[in-house]
């Protein structure tokens, strides 16, 4: 079952979702926007700078759980040598990187009117460039190497290398002392700090990113498929 798989029937199914998955995508943004730009209230400190927060946490939170899902795929690749995890994974990783630096930029954005500077080489900031360069390496891989197995190899083992460090940007504010504020929202424990009036905002824009980062992964998987097919593969 892992071994193989049809490119015709899965491009059957995929060929047709994105155009949903756009309407979706378009709906659910335009209720987040409107929720963290109107409806949301400022923050008594940082008045409307804060609103920051609903582009800046949602990028990083899709771009660690893409990365996440690359490392994952990646091991799926070696133990069931199913080039298709491979696949998914190449089609899934420029969204990710893209919300990396979203994540990246944006925090530099915040962190000039909340810490007075543009950049500090804090854990969780430093920690986050390390992951855009872990995706730009595995980005980079796919276009250097041609050989497709000595490809799927490299990134597979980038990808998982890479994960070592997604608990270490999720800790980092833990373990060390940084500028950066401790997690705000435990899932675990039902635990925020965030009032429900940016809670729920912040739920939607990531919904949103995440419609996003799906409609671009079925846009280059797709694309990929169409490769697949061409070169007369039933199979991969």
């Amino acid at each position: 079952m892992f071994k193989s798989f049809e490119p015709n029937k899965i491009f059957a199914i995929t060929s047709k979702a994105p155009k949903y998955v756009l309407f979706l995508f378009i709906v659910v943004l335009t209720i987040g926007l409107t929720e963290a730009l109107i409806l949301s209230p400022e923050d008594y400190k940082q008045s409307d700078a804060v609103r920051i927060m609903y582009v800046h946490v949602p990028a990083a939170w899709i771009s660690l759980g893409i990365f996440s899902s690359l490392a994952l795929l990646s091991v799926g690749s070696f133990v069931f040598k199913n080039k298709n995890f491979a696949l998914i994974g190449k089609s899934l990783a420029p969204s990710g990187f893209v919300f990396n630096i979203i994540a990246l930029v944006t925090g530099s954005i915040w962190g000039k009117p909340t810490w007075g500077t543009w950049w500090a080489w804090d854990a969780r900031i430093t920690s986050m460039l390390i992951l855009a360069l872990f995706y730009g390496m595995y980005l980079l891989a796919w276009r250097i190497y041609e050989n497709k197995e000595q490809v799927i190899k490299v990134t597979s083992l980038i990808a998982i290398l890479g994960a070592i460090n997604v608990p270490i940007i999720k800790f980092s504010v833990d373990w060390w002392n940084t500028l950066h504020q401790p997690a705000s929202i435990n899932i675990l424990s039902n635990n925020t700090a965030i009032h429900s009036s940016m809670l729920v905002p912040l739920g939607i824009m990531t919904a949103a990113f995440a419609l996003f980062s799906l409609l671009i992964f079925l846009m280059k998987y797709n694309a990929e498929l169409i490769k697949v097919k061409n070169k007369g593969l039933d199979r991969l």
